[in-house]
């Protein structure tokens, strides 16, 4: 009798235990530790949670403005994926992205800070002091510009800011850092409304 009830009550300890890692909202997230590009996240919805961002079915515009994204390898520009914080349009985070532009939407219910890490935490690429994907100093040189200067602090500290140009440089750089982003010549109109632009200084021709 007493083997059997320390049965059940390890086997109601496991389930126990099953059920919290099931419920942790990001517990069981792996992220990517390969090159680019990286591709669109898995697990949406527990990945804004991991960000400490909350979710939603629609999008907020009490707090809306942009910032964009630059991600350099070996000199080669490699896209953003089309759709970090949201899936379909059904579930948004406050800070997510609609094509590969780089462009970054900050649309949310209230002021805060957006970091480079809840962005990356929500795409599910590694970000640590030392690694960004799969690539890993000393081997490979790790920068960041924000508007063409080099930020000296780590990169997953960057706030991301109306109208501000974030260059993340992995390996050898590219012939120029940008400084600024030329958003009309950069989006797909069709899915990226032009109007949203005057965040980086342009104005939609008449």
């Amino acid at each position: 009798m007493r083997l059997r009830c320390s049965f059940i009550v390890l086997a109601l300890a496991l389930l126990a235990a099953a059920c919290g890692g099931s419920s942790s909202g990001g517990s069981n997230l792996t992220l990517n530790t390969g090159p680019a590009p990286w591709p669109n996240p898995d697990n949406v919805a527990d990945r804004i949670d991991a960000a400490g961002l909350p979710s939603s079915s629609t999008e907020s515009l009490t707090v809306h403005y942009h910032s964009h994204v630059d991600i350099f390898v070996n000199g080669k520009s490699e896209p953003v994926a089309s759709s970090i914080g949201r899936e379909d349009q059904s579930l948004f985070s406050p800070l997510h992205t609609h094509a590969t532009s780089g462009l970054i939407h900050i649309e949310a219910p209230e002021e805060q800070d957006f970091t480079v890490a809840m962005l990356f935490t929500e795409w599910g690429v590694r970000l640590t002091n030392d690694c960004i994907g799969g690539y890993c100093s000393p081997d490979t040189e790790l920068e960041a510009y924000v508007d063409g200067a080099r930020y000296t602090q780590p990169i997953s500290t960057i706030v991301l800011k109306k109208g501000e140009e974030i260059a993340i440089v992995i390996g050898s750089p590219p012939a120029t850092i940008p400084s600024s982003w030329d958003c009309l010549a950069n989006i797909d109109p069709a899915i990226e409304n032009p109007a949203q632009c005057a965040d980086f200084g342009q104005q939609v021709p008449a």
